[in-house]
């Protein structure tokens, strides 16, 4: 059995198959998730698990070289994006439409959409992988 960082088995195996430059996406409960993107559904209940637990767990076994975020996060949810600032603090972030933001979680370099049970607007982020060398 497995003893520390990501402990789900879903999520350990998505990582472990990432390449440089392939993403993974964490967010909200509310996130609609096109047919072509593996779901990981970790909500149990409205508001748990947070948004930025998940993030946090993912980010102890995966390098992030590069992040995406909804540029309405700016307004609609200063503090998550503050939080994610605080995980990720030397990482460039890209804000685009959150439009775009659904649209790429189709992209066939995205390998999985982990879905928590964050009940806060615009809690999507956009991993992109890096390299550890």
């Amino acid at each position: 059995m497995k003893k520390n960082g990501v402990l789900n088995s879903q999520i350990a195996a998505v990582l472990a198959d990432m390449g440089h430059l392939d993403t993974v996406a964490i967010g909200d409960a509310g996130m609609p998730v096109p047919p072509n993107c593996k779901k990981i559904d970790l909500c149990v209940t409205m508001g748990e698990p947070k948004f930025i637990t998940v993030l946090e767990n993912v980010l102890t076994e995966l390098k992030v070289q590069h992040i995406y975020l909804a540029e309405e996060i700016k307004k609609e949810n200063p503090q998550q994006k503050a939080a994610i600032s605080v995980l990720l603090p030397d990482v460039t972030a890209t804000y685009i439409p959150h439009s775009e933001i659904k649209k790429r979680l189709g992209s066939s370099r995205n390998k999985a959409f982990i879905r928590t049970g964050e009940d806060t607007p615009y809690s999507n982020i956009i991993l992109e992988s890096g390299v550890i060398f």
